[in-house]
Formats: C-alpha cells, structure tokens, sequence
C-alpha cells in the first residue's frame, strides 16, 4: 500500500544561523522533536542563491559557507506540525513542499507506465548481503532494470524520530543515505517486494516525474503548467540534472558548467550535490574506490523556478547535456524564498 505524504526540503548556507545557533542544527532539531520518519542533511558542492554568489569545493577560496540541503520525510499532517515550527524560524534560504508516496508492504497505486522517482532512506554503513546496504540497494535496482540511481551522503539526520549526527570517531551505523531512483512504475514496482525484504526497516516513497532527456537524446520538454493553480496558489516546477564527476562538456566538468551557465542566464540560484555511488542506464555501479586516480561519482544539480523561468533554464541543460546526463522535471506545489528584502511564494500546497 501507499499512504499520502509529504517532503519538506530547505536550501540555505554552511554558516548560516538562528538564535545563535548554525540554522542545520536548528532544522535537524525540530524534526526530532517532532518524530518524523525521516530526515537528512545534505552539504552541497556547489551553488549559488539569489544573492548569485558561487560557493565551491573546488577552489578553496570559495568552499566557505558551501550550500546546504535538509530534507524530511513524513505523513502530511506531521510534517505540516513541524512546518509550523519551521515556518516562524529567521532564516534566509528557500523552502519547498513536495507531495510523496509512502510505500509499505506492497507496491500499492504506482502507475506501471508512468515514469516513477523511488527514493530509500537507509543507515550509512547498514549492511545487507555482506555489503554496505546502499551498494546491495544500487546493485537490486540495477538488477531489475530501473533506468539510473543515486546515493547522497547524509552528514547529520534523524530516524524514526532519533537525532543520527555523524562524527569523526565511531561507525556512525545508522546516520542516513538517501538512494534516488528513476525508472519506469512498474519495473520499480516489481523490485519493491525484494527490496523491502534486503531492508531491516524499510523507509521508502515515490513520486512521479517526467524524463525529459537521457544521454544526450532530449525526450521532453517539462510539463507545461500554469503559474498558478484554480485558487490563485502558485506553482512551481523544479529540474534535477544527474552526471557523473568525470561527464564533460567542451572539456570542462559538466555539473560546473550548468551551474555556472544557469547562474549567468540569470537562475534566483542551483545546487549540486556529490553523490558516494550510482549508476545510470547500462552503466554498472560504481563510486570512490581507493585505487581511484579520478573520481567516478554522481553529482545531481537542482533549480527550482516558476514553470516559466523552467523552460528557460532547460534550455540552458539542453545546451549543455548533449551528449550525457539525465534531465528530470517535477512540479513543486509550494515554494518559499527568503532573504534579506525579499520574501516570495508560501507553503500552502497547489492543485495543478
């Protein structure tokens, strides 16, 4: 089955703060408080906000205050209690609420054509089969067939409603991984069985997305969408680009490019985030190994933007994924920006 759910993610900085605190703390802290299932914090790569300033980890006069990604996971009603909290915390940053299946026990309503986001939340170093559980995760999802997967790295989270922060010294077992999967519905459907069972407790969603190119081949513009829905709400739309480290444009790292080519062509702000390990499409897993001279990881790019400035912006991507890369889009039903001057949008959820 499947149950009606929501996913509250904020994009902010390193060194930003509230009430004396770092703002990471602060977000980690409300949603342990409140028990959600999960939620987990994200350090970025790279990116700019509305400000336009990149922040990278490529050059260390930059990798100060580098982005930041919080997501949570929960049942709408908990995650609109702790959204509540959230909502009166000065900060300067985007908010963003997304509508997302949570799958327990069977597969449930998962469209079989429709394109399908599968995203598991697992321990960092859970293991399964003898492995680490994200690479036992990638290798079933490969296995059947699903088109691509992603593992980001949590740094900091909560589980069941537990504070999992990770630390220097210690195993850090149980600090979250998220694995993001694309593919069709029922090809994730038919791995859900075996999945659920390679998982102690099993912490899943899905929610569905529109592929809009793959390796160079453009496939589909993104959805067009009004600003806003039948009651005045706006909505918006957000692009994922999913590359590896190592993917080049013109000679040069493909992920750097779109974010600076975004930032150029005028983009309120991007994030990319540096993955441990993936795949996409017949690709065979892989990730950081030791011997490694040069590093064969996935880095996913996020904008989020009105479905008018989206179609600017993927045609940005378009340009520059021409020949690798996976390009998704999504409708975000609320979105808030905030910074000093400047608060737009809200977080009451559009009907497309």
């Amino acid at each position: 089955m499947t149950e009606d759910g929501l996913k509250l993610t904020t994009y902010f900085g390193e060194r930003d703060r509230i009430d004396g605190g770092f703002a990471a703390d602060a977000f980690t802290d409300v949603y342990a408080r409140h028990d959600l299932a999960v939620s987990l914090l994200l350090r970025g790569v790279e990116g700019f906000g509305l400000r336009q300033h990149v922040r990278t980890d490529r050059l260390l006069s930059l990798s100060e205050d580098l982005p930041l990604v919080s997501v949570a996971v929960d049942t709408r009603p908990r995650i609109e209690a702790a959204l509540d909290e959230i909502g009166t915390m000065p900060f300067k940053g985007l908010v963003t609420l997304e509508r997302a299946r949570l799958v327990r026990g069977a597969p449930g309503a998962i469209e079989p054509h429709a394109t399908t986001k599968l995203t598991v939340y697992a321990g960092r170093h859970e293991r399964a089969g003898g492995r680490p559980v994200h690479e036992a995760v990638v290798a079933l999802l490969h296995r059947h067939g699903v088109a691509g997967a992603t593992v980001l790295l949590g740094v900091d989270g909560t589980v069941h409603g537990r504070r999992e922060r990770a630390r220097f010294v210690g195993r850090n077992e149980h600090v979250p991984v998220m694995i993001v999967a694309v593919g069709e519905g029922g090809t994730i459907a038919s791995a859900l069985p075996e999945l659920e069972a390679l998982l102690r407790r099993p912490l899943l969603t899905v929610e569905r997305v529109r592929v809009c190119k793959r390796d160079g081949v453009k496939l589909a513009e993104p959805e067009e969408v009004p600003g806003t829905d039948p009651s005045g709400l706006g909505i918006w739309q957000k692009l994922m680009v999913y590359a590896g480290e190592q993917s080049r444009h013109d000679g040069a790292p493909l992920s750097a490019q779109v974010v600076r080519a975004l930032r150029d062509a005028g983009a309120a702000g991007a994030t990319s985030l540096r993955g441990i390990w993936g795949y996409h499409g017949e690709h065979a897993p892989h990730g950081d190994t030791f011997w490694q001279l040069r590093r064969r990881v996935p880095v996913v790019t996020v904008v989020v933007d009105t479905p008018e400035r989206i179609r600017r912006w993927f045609a940005v991507v378009d340009e520059l994924t021409d020949e690798t890369g996976l390009v998704t889009s999504e409708l975000v039903p609320a979105f808030r920006a905030i910074v000093p001057e400047t608060d737009r949008g809200g977080l009451r959820l559009a009907r497309p």
